[in-house]
């Protein structure tokens, strides 16, 4: 007992004994589901039953229409939210921290607190105000402009400005307190020097604000590639299941769903899981490269 209390207290074994949660945690909870996961992905599984069927189910993914058709709309919407989310997220944020905002904290709470509601909710509130109903709140204000109502969930265009304004309805204000935890790492020594010098304000947030806020928005980017190729339930709410016209609110996570659950073949829906998995890896290595966060820092 002696000898574990003297190993424990050492200063070589302790950081391991503090860090072995973590490790353990890492390995429980992600190492081994996506392990197995990329091993069933080369499986067929029925009711516990697991046969080795190879690359079968990528091969059936490259002729698979309907999950083009899912890889497609992920990452359009992907695309936009990050349109959205980054630029007007930072430009309110820096208004938010400039002189001309008062009872800043006010409008924090604000601004975050759709993010605590839950996305069930959010959807069927969006799922009504966007109905075809012409009672519905976008139909109303339709009628106010002198124009008739429309089915908006059941057209592309108008069901993404409802999936799009839900994005930013429920993230902008997450997003704000990203960069402005940014902002605030930022000296008000250069601001001041820059006011000295003349720079007007467009300058100052060119010259100053962007370069110094951008492992922010590093950060931001990426968890937001992420987030915009794993949306699901989103959709599913807005649409009141996995089924939308003509696939049209179809994403990855939703077909991986319909196979995974609603068809119960497993091994496939694992498939698109490890597709989904290498799609964001690609993507998030290619914007960090491009940003030059692997680039070593000169000494």
């Amino acid at each position: 007992m002696y000898k574990i209390k003297k190993a424990l207290n050492s200063q070589k074994v302790a950081p391991f004994v503090f860090v072995l949660p973590f490790i353990l945690s890492l390995l429980i909870f992600w190492a081994y589901p996506l392990i197995s996961g990329i091993v069933m992905s080369f499986q067929n599984i029925d009711f516990g039953v697991k046969v080795w069927v190879g690359p079968a189910h990528y091969l059936k993914l490259a002729h698979d229409k309907f999950f083009r058709i899912a890889v497609w709309n992920s990452i359009e919407y992907m695309a936009l939210t990050l349109l959205l989310m980054i630029p007007i997220p930072l430009l309110l944020a820096v208004l938010m921290e400039s002189r001309l905002t008062k009872a800043k904290g006010v409008w924090k709470v604000i601004m975050y607190i759709p993010a605590l509601t839950s996305v069930v909710i959010s959807g069927m509130l969006f799922r009504m105000m966007f109905s075809e109903a012409d009672g519905s709140q976008m139909n109303r204000l339709l009628e106010w402009f002198g124009k008739a109502p429309i089915a908006w969930l059941k057209s592309k265009p108008t069901a993404w400005v409802a999936l799009l304004l839900l994005c930013m309805w429920r993230w902008t204000g997450v997003n704000i307190l990203y960069f402005l935890s940014g902002l605030k790492s930022i000296d008000d020594v250069l601001y001041e020097a820059a006011d000295i010098d003349g720079a007007s304000a467009r300058q100052k947030f060119w010259y100053i604000t962007l370069p110094l806020i951008k492992p922010t928005t590093i950060y931001v980017v990426t968890i937001s590639v992420y987030a915009g190729l794993a949306m699901f339930l989103e959709s599913f709410m807005l649409w009141n299941g996995n089924s939308s016209p003509k696939n049209i609110g179809l994403t990855i996570v939703g077909y991986l769903y319909k196979r995974g659950i609603e068809k119960n073949d497993i091994g496939y829906a694992c498939a698109v899981g490890v597709i989904l998995l290498i799609i964001a890896l690609a993507i998030n290595t290619i914007q960090l490269v491009a940003t030059g966060t692997f680039k070593k820092e000169e000494r």
